[in-house]
């Protein structure tokens, strides 16, 4: 009697439907995370989000990463996008006052955050942060493309009290890569607005 084609499992299905199975739940964890997200069958979504201290709603679709909605969708170019990896830190922000590279996560994950980029920190009047003057004052930049990513991660080193030493601020940076090598100056900038703290 023929009970039909004998099921294989080879190593090649086994970690295809694994992953296939992985993706799945991740995806459906991860967009089923927040109620509060307006979705469409289109696969778009509206995030509301304090940014800078605005409160936007911005139509994304739901692949798009944090990075490429600020730049692309909020018109907030500040952010740059280098490796589009999380390797450089170019584009790192502060979410919620916490520092994370925004090339790396989706829009609808932040949906109800407070984001601040580089383009919030100015004061009244266009007043520089202390950390934009002490870079300017310790000449700290050269090209200037890490340059925003650099001011942000420098803010929530000292924020998360890792400004101590000089030593301590180049632990704490190292996500962050200056391809023109003005690490010295860098951590100069960071450890002079550290001591007004």
């Amino acid at each position: 009697m023929d009970e039909g084609p004998e099921l294989r499992i080879n190593r090649r299905t086994f970690v295809g439907a694994s992953v296939a199975l992985g993706g799945a739940v991740a995806a459906t964890s991860t967009v089923a995370g927040s109620e509060r997200i307006d979705r469409d069958e289109t696969g778009t979504a509206v995030v509301r989000a304090l940014i800078n201290g605005e409160h936007r709603e911005i139509g994304v679709d739901n692949r798009t990463s944090l990075l490429d909605m600020l730049r692309e969708r909020a018109g907030l170019p500040g952010t740059k996008k280098g490796c589009d990896h999380g390797a450089c830190g170019a584009c790192t922000v502060l979410v919620d006052g916490r520092r994370i590279y925004s090339c790396v996560t989706l829009a609808v994950m932040h949906d109800g955050a407070q984001i601040t980029t580089i383009e919030g920190l100015a004061g009244a009047g266009g007043r520089l942060h202390p950390l934009q003057q002490a870079f300017i004052d310790e000449d700290a930049l050269q090209c200037g493309y890490c340059t925003p990513g650099q001011i942000m991660s420098g803010l929530a080193c000292i924020a998360e009290g890792h400004a101590g030493s000089p030593a301590e601020i180049r632990a704490w940076m190292s996500g962050n890569i200056c391809r023109c090598g003005a690490y010295t100056n860098i951590v100069n900038a960071i450890a002079a607005v550290a001591r007004d703290y």
